[in-house]
């Protein structure tokens, strides 16, 4: 696991490697253990890298690579956990002498056997790279199918920008710092900038699963797809699993075993974060089974019992008889956290499970250099509660006439959310387990929202959406379109339910939830892994027909079949809860001074991104308790923190 990121241009500086070396450093964080640069005046082309050593911690896979052939050049950030199986194929086509035991080494062979884009389809890995084709003087570069690894490009001037983070690219003389309303305008809509947009002008992510190629004579950069998670979307469902239940579950195992088998290797101490819900268990304990020593787990506590899940991951470790350190995290340690944030992210980002994220990866890389996670269990096996919203309401909601589904909608907001769950949590005590429901004046308020709504498409953006209209909140913007919006790129999906998990495979996943890890863990220079998104996982989780995924108003059915091999049910078995902090509260207490300052309203005008005045009712709203806002003023106290590091 590295980071890098180079140049390209006609205005080769004088002193390339002084240039590349400040912005390796800029980045030192994904890759301290060792740093290389590599540069042709006459091609105009400069590549640093920043190396985390995983596999092969000999100086064989330093790094940039030349290939053996001397064709390619490489700047890599990743893994290629089947580059072994590689090996042996490559090895048939030709004698390789190999200088060490490096993935990298084995994709840049990859590339001059079977060419990029054939040797990358042949990959199952998480990665982004920079290749250099020395004979064609064209520049190559490539992201993961899910977008697991961050890569940022764009021209700047006369100077083709590229990187792992944007702080490598702000570090070349030619960047110009220019923000992008449009982009800060989905912010405000989403909690983050979606591919391919990014928060600086004439700066943009590479979507997930493409390649692009660029050189000095063709400055258009020409994208292509070489994976689409929407035509395996649609293959899967054209296609479903035919097999019995018990035969789709076995066939779950088999694909996870595997893929967990192959993330378990390195040649550095290897743990997983465990949080006691089913995907992190279901990992953990996959883990366990071909392991022959305890695996290390992770999590962290909190003292308030609806942010806790502490007590859930202890026994679920206690049971699979893992090696597990837990940190109970007092709101002093969480907030701590909050200066770091805007140069932690990089862009502005307001998820603020961030907090959380950075906490456990930070406990974690004081034990070990890799960890597994149970990210994507939710998109690929239905387990987010809006899935079941959908199943269970909609179809009754839709009956109904939209003028008294709005009037319904206004009576559930006549109570604040705190109102809600006082009036609430003696009833939730009294029910089983599986029907509590946390936060009920939340989840009520959102509800009201839905209820108002006219079609399941309107539906989605809503409970995706923070500020409903985020043109009207962002001066000079136009929102531009994305995937939730220009419903002709989306999937074709024969329920609304797969549409929804279709949709947040493809938007939520790689842009919230992915960012979210990534830049966290790599902020200590701990390297994640994440089972769920291998390719092969992927395409077969949509081959599973709705029946193995959705029963009896339970998601991950399948899933949990699997899971309940290893760990008894009633370990599970619980209403699900976010990974979240009381940011509401904190907003009113403890950070209320810090956000006066940044939603300041003479601040607001002066700086001239923002409209002041809903920010101002909804402060208000959120300060007297009439409203919980704590979404919609995270999203602009993040801008506002990031810009005033700027």
């Amino acid at each position: 696991m590295c980071g890098f990121s180079g140049f390209l241009s006609k205005n080769f500086p004088q002193h390339p490697d002084q240039l590349l070396t400040i912005m390796g450093q800029a980045i030192v964080h994904r890759g301290p253990d060792d740093g290389g640069q590599w540069w042709d005046a006459d091609a105009g082309i400069g590549l640093s890298h920043r190396r985390l050593s995983i596999l092969d911690l000999s100086p064989a896979g330093h790094q940039p690579m030349l290939s053996a052939c001397g064709r390619f050049v490489i700047a890599f950030n990743g893994e290629i956990y089947n580059h072994l199986e590689l090996r042996r194929e490559l090895e048939k086509t030709a004698d390789y002498k190999w200088r060490g035991h490096s993935d990298t080494e084995t994709i840049l062979a990859a590339f001059a056997t079977w060419g990029i884009e054939a040797a990358l389809k042949k990959c199952t890995g998480m990665f982004a790279l920079a290749c250099w084709d020395r004979q064609k003087r064209t520049l190559t570069l490539a992201r993961d199918r899910l977008g697991e690894k961050p890569l940022y490009y764009g021209w700047q001037g006369n100077s083709f920008l590229f990187g792992s983070e944007l702080k490598a690219l702000k570090a070349h003389p030619a960047f110009n710092a220019e923000v992008n309303r449009d982009a800060l305008a989905l912010l405000m809509r989403h909690n983050y900038i979606p591919a391919p947009y990014s928060i600086w002008q004439g700066l943009n992510k590479l979507q997930p699963g493409c390649l692009l190629t660029v050189s000095t004579a063709q400055r258009e950069p020409h994208i292509t797809p070489y994976w689409s998670g929407k035509h395996i979307i649609e293959a899967g469902l054209r296609s479903p699993f035919t097999g019995s239940a018990d035969e789709a579950v076995s066939a779950l195992e088999t694909v996870l075993q595997d893929a967990i088998g192959q993330q378990m290797v390195a040649d550095v101490p290897l743990g997983a974060f465990l949080s006691g819900g089913v995907d992190s268990s279901t990992v953990v304990a996959l883990m366990q089974a071909q392991s022959s020593r305890p695996v290390r787990t992770f999590s962290i506590g909190f003292h308030e019992a609806q942010y806790n899940e502490a007590e859930h991951a202890k026994a679920v470790a206690k049971h699979l008889g893992t090696e597990h350190t837990e940190l109970y995290v007092t709101a002093n340690d969480a907030l701590n956290v909050i200066p770091k944030l805007p140069s932690l992210y990089d862009e502005p980002f307001s998820d603020s499970s961030q907090i959380p994220t950075f906490l456990v990866a930070q406990m974690a890389r004081q034990h070990v250099t890799v960890s597994l996670s149970g990210d994507a269990g939710d998109e690929l096996f239905c387990g987010y509660n809006r899935y079941l919203m959908a199943s269970r309401l909609w179809g009754k909601l839709s009956q109904l006439p939209v003028g008294l589904r709005r009037a319904m909608a206004s009576s559930l907001t006549t109570l604040s959310p705190a109102a809600w769950n006082r009036l609430a949590n003696p009833l939730m005590k009294s029910l089983p387990s599986r029907f509590g429901q946390m936060n009920v004046g939340d989840k009520l308020h959102k509800g009201a929202d839905v209820l108002a709504c006219q079609s399941v498409s309107e539906l989605y953006l809503n409970l995706v959406s923070h500020w409903q209209d985020p043109t009207s909140l962002v001066l000079g913007a136009t929102e531009p379109p994305t995937l939730l919006t220009t419903t002709k790129a989306q999937p074709n999906t024969p329920t609304d339910i797969e549409r929804m998990m279709a949709l947040d495979m493809l938007t939520y996943l790689p842009d919230d939830i992915l960012t979210k890890v990534d830049r966290a863990a790599m902020s200590v220079s701990l390297e994640t892994r994440v089972p769920f998104l291998d390719h092969r996982v992927i395409e077969f989780a949509w081959t599973l027909p709705l029946q193995y995924k959705l029963r009896d108003g339970v998601g991950k059915w399948a899933l949990r079949q699997v899971l309940y091999k290893h760990v008894p049910k009633a370990l599970i078995e619980r209403p699900k809860m976010g990974f979240g902090v009381p940011i509401d509260d904190w907003l009113r207490g403890p950070l209320r001074d810090w956000a006066e300052t940044l939603l300041n309203e003479k601040r607001l005008r002066n700086e001239g991104f923002f409209n002041p005045l809903p920010i101002k009712i909804k402060w208000e709203e959120h300060l007297s308790g009439k409203r919980n806002w704590h979404y919609y003023l995270w999203d602009v106290l993040m801008f506002q923190a990031w810009l005033e590091e700027q």
